[in-house]
């Protein structure tokens, strides 16, 4: 088997099939031996936020000389970004023995989704490679995610709020529940806990199974200085000033100060060092989320905001950002979403914003069509947005009418945040 081969018999696996329920993960990794049994994981749960406390854990035990692997989803680019340790995603080499050891595998057995297969290739990578710790980030929920078939030494739980209504349930108490899947019988649990609906579900199953419950703002805490950096006050000992943030977004003062209490747990097992900690929160990268690109096209410098915002709450946290931050003459926008996404009042607000709308679409699977979008578009919005289902075109549409002083900035999907990303940088699957 070739690489592109591996990529396109996963591809088959229905990328966009939801199954909720561990019982084929389960069976799956038992005939392989349990390698989730070997790893000592950190488990991350919640609606936004997940990716970036990953991230953050990822650099800071890479700079302490940890050999940490982190497990994440969707991918921008390459789906080797879905398994990296350390800066390196998985090889080509060792992602097409694995795909076709696996597969080879799966002949006559139940077949997984694309989700559960991506996560039993991960444990089984991260076993092999001998990893001292795995980050490991649910897809979606935490009750039934396939990758909750694992012991974690301490769960994170980041911010909770509306997404995915239709799996994981209407309310924040319910969505909550989901999550509270994760937390397990004596590991200690990390919390946000900034949505009052989501704290007594989390609480309750805490005491439920002797888990530690360690919430922000109350155990620990951040906040972003006049100079922009972070101080964080610790669960134990003096408070830890003008540390890094890499990542941009006030938000990111709580997803490092989650990654930064969890470490504090860890400790014993993995000290951290403070140069190593402000090493490290230096080098956090997490492409596609609030990511500044500058590129030389069509013989104008231009620069390019990239954010995956693709619920309410990402929404949010990007308009605060464009409030606050990135200075600009104009404001271009770039929009595509999933059709069961409904980013409301918030998104509206960034539309005020904007100067040019262009909306489009990453791919035809589940991708709103422009057309739907502009015609739900308060009447007020439509005659500055023009739609293009092609995103080639509505980059080209965009750069024409771009100057140097101007942002663009595209939104609303991950997926159409990695086919920009292809399309300015270049394939990066090398």
């Amino acid at each position: 088997m070739e690489y592109r081969q591996a990529t396109e018999w996963l591809d088959q696996l229905q990328f966009f099939k939801i199954k909720l329920g561990l019982d084929t993960t389960r069976e799956l990794l038992a005939e392989l031996g349990n390698p989730q049994d070997q790893l000592n994981i950190i488990h991350i749960a919640g609606t936004n936020g997940k990716g970036s406390t990953g991230a953050t854990l990822l650099s800071i035990l890479t700079a302490a000389g940890f050999r940490a692997g982190f497990y994440s989803s969707p991918h921008l680019s390459s789906v080797r970004e879905r398994f990296r340790i350390g800066g390196q995603y998985i090889s080509r080499t060792d992602f097409t023995e694995l795909v076709g050891r696996l597969s080879a595998f799966l002949r006559d057995r139940p077949t997984p989704t694309y989700f559960e297969f991506t996560t039993i290739l991960a444990l089984l990578w991260f076993a092999e490679q001998q990893a001292d710790v795995v980050i490991l980030e649910t897809g979606m929920g935490g009750r039934l995610d396939a990758t909750n078939v694992v012991s974690p030494l301490v769960a994170i739980i980041t911010d909770i709020s509306r997404d995915h209504e239709q799996h994981l349930g209407s309310t924040l108490a319910a969505i909550a529940g989901e999550k509270a899947g994760i937390v397990k019988p004596g590991a200690p649990t990390i919390f946000s806990g900034r949505e009052a609906e989501a704290l007594p579900v989390i609480e309750a199953r805490c005491r439920q199974l002797q888990s530690q419950l360690l919430l922000y703002s109350r155990d620990f805490d951040g906040s972003r200085n006049s100079a922009g950096l972070l101080d964080y006050r610790p669960i134990q000992g003096p408070i830890r000033s003008d540390l890094p943030l890499a990542l941009h977004g006030d938000h990111q003062t709580v997803n490092a100060s989650l990654a930064l209490a969890a470490l504090e747990l860890l400790a014993p097992q993995y000290p951290v060092a403070l140069q190593a900690m402000t090493d490290g929160l230096r080098r956090v990268r997490w492409p596609g989320r609030m990511e500044l690109l500058t590129t030389m096209r069509q013989g104008k410098t231009l620069r390019w905001l990239l954010d995956g915002a693709h619920n309410e709450a990402g929404v949010a946290a990007l308009l605060g950002a464009l409030q606050q931050g990135f200075p600009r003459r104009r404001l271009l926008l770039v929009w595509g979403n999933m059709a069961d996404k409904h980013m409301g009042k918030t998104f509206v607000e960034i539309l005020t914003q904007a100067d040019v709308v262009v909306l489009t679409r990453a791919e035809s699977l589940r991708s709103a069509a422009p057309s739907a979008l502009h015609q739900a578009l308060p009447l007020r919005f439509q005659a500055k947005a023009s739609c293009c289902d092609d995103v080639e075109e509505a980059l080209a549409m965009i750069e024409r009418v771009a100057d140097p002083e101007d942002l663009i900035c595209v939104a609303g999907s991950l997926y159409l945040v990695g086919r920009v990303r292809r399309l300015l940088l270049g394939d990066e699957d090398q």
